[in-house]
């Protein structure tokens, strides 16, 4: 057998949804055939000529019956391995002890009391986070929306030998033998579970898509009132890039036929690096909020068999991440962002940073755990100030668990511009930050009611 039928063999055998195997085997004649996907800087223009949202007039009439009609999906598949996490990221507790479901639930339930609308909120999860993430919204029975389930399955796929495109053996863990599809999995997984025909089913047109770590992109009225208005089948949320989106997925514009195209670093040749990362010219990042058309969607897989014409994402790593010497592994993946260049008349609208809140490290977690965000009474987190540039040492707060033990009390942040902090320091109580503050050295006790700023720590 050659690679390919070892792969869907592989598949079918761990009881793999036959579209999901389709959509595999699509990839995979795109890896043999040498594509990379890449995204060459020759062959696109910079997106310009974007509306913004603070610009928009929406009917309140219009806002609501779309909002009324809209789905709540959040992608709930991470592990949060970078910071050490083996459990779903959304669990980890981000405001006052409360996780990131918990900030979603309550966000979901505040939107529902305040417009009359049934928003479901349903979650794409893993084999590894399904289990917790519902126990977790157990305690919220209403959210439940008849009809509609509250949750569906991400697919897997099998990771392939660099040498020969076979399927990976790792008996030391054979789990390590699988990867996500990436989030672009997200339309195969909605036509294969079920429930795109059960949103359907249940009266819902649209769907408003984002990451569970992102606790900015709240269910908002007047952005399902500018997609439903637009007939878009399609839509990108996108904000402004800024220094620290350089390397960030953005959009772009294909010469050859004029589609936006969503452009990944990991699709950027290493020679288009610089003019990829040249935020005056190519401004806008994908927040990956996105909203859906869910009858346009389920026409498209209809017509496709469920297989969306997604670019290829190549990913080349160690077959287990933690061992440089483990053999080296070609991940499978696509971008749910990337679809929009599958959607005729796809739209883009541009968003305020409020909308784009991830924590990816725990500099982002710092920042938002302290009080540089008030929450208000539809739970939505609302800057004070503008969030200052943390960056903590790798070394001694890159892991959730170091990280706590050495942040138990969260410092005031409101009068820092920035903090950068080197060895291994544990905050006390009452600890504010003020203008540009460092600590450095090997660490040691910042003491309760410490005020750190340019020149050191002033008790």
């Amino acid at each position: 057998m050659n690679g390919l039928a070892l792969a869907q063999q592989k598949m079918r055998d761990a009881d793999v949804a036959a579209t999901a195997v389709d959509v595999f085997t699509r990839f995979y004649g795109l890896l043999e055939s040498g594509s990379t996907g890449l995204v060459p800087e020759v062959d696109v223009d910079p997106l310009t000529d974007v509306p913004r949202l603070d610009d928009l007039q929406v009917d309140d009439a219009a806002a609501a019956e779309a909002l009324a009609r809209t789905a709540v999906v959040k992608l709930n598949g991470g592990l949060g391995t970078s910071m050490g996490m083996d459990r779903a990221k959304s669990l980890l507790p981000v405001r006052g002890g409360r996780t990131f479901l918990d900030v979603i639930a309550d966000q979901v339930l505040a939107a529902r009391a305040a417009t009359g609308a049934r928003l479901p909120l349903v979650l794409m999860n893993s084999f590894r986070t399904r289990d917790d993430s519902l126990a977790a919204l157990a305690v919220y029975p209403q959210l439940a929306v008849d009809g509609v389930p509250l949750d569906f399955l991400q697919n897997r796929v099998p990771k392939l030998l660099v040498d020969g495109l076979t399927p990976v053996t790792w008996q030391a863990d054979p789990t390590l033998e699988w990867c996500p599809p990436g989030h672009g999995d997200l339309y195969t997984a909605l036509y294969a579970s079920g429930v795109l025909d059960a949103l359907l089913a249940a009266g819902f047109r649209y769907a408003s898509v984002s990451n569970s770590d992102n606790l900015g992109a709240t269910p908002d009225a007047r952005v399902a009132g500018w997609f439903a208005a637009s007939g878009a089948p399609f839509a990108a949320e996108v904000a402004l890039r800024t220094p620290a989106d350089r390397k960030g997925g953005h959009l772009v514009v294909r010469r050859a036929d004029g589609r936006i195209v969503l452009r990944e670093s990991a699709q950027t040749a290493p020679e288009d690096a610089q003019a990829a990362a040249d935020i005056a010219t190519h401004r806008y990042f994908n927040t990956n909020n996105l909203w859906l058309d869910l009858e346009a969607l389920a026409a498209e897989l209809a017509r496709t068999g469920g297989v969306l014409d997604l670019p290829l994402i190549r990913n080349e790593k160690n077959v287990d991440p933690t061992d440089r010497t483990s053999p080296r592994v070609v991940q499978v993946e696509s971008a749910m962002g990337a679809a929009i260049e599958v959607f005729d008349g796809a739209a883009v609208l541009e968003v305020g940073r409020e909308r784009f809140l991830p924590v990816k490290t725990t500099n982002d977690l710092l920042v938002l755990r302290s009080d540089v965000y008030d929450e208000d009474d539809a739970h939505r987190l609302v800057a004070v100030v503008d969030a200052p540039f943390v960056d903590l040492d790798p070394a001694h707060y890159a892991l959730v668990g170091d990280f706590d033990a050495r942040v138990p009390h969260v410092p005031s942040l409101r009068g820092a511009t920035s903090l950068t902090v080197r060895g291994a320091w544990t905050f006390g109580q009452g600890v504010h930050v003020v203008g540009d503050a460092e600590l450095g050295g090997d660490g040691g006790a910042v003491p309760d009611g410490a005020t750190l700023e340019a020149r050191g720590a002033r008790v």
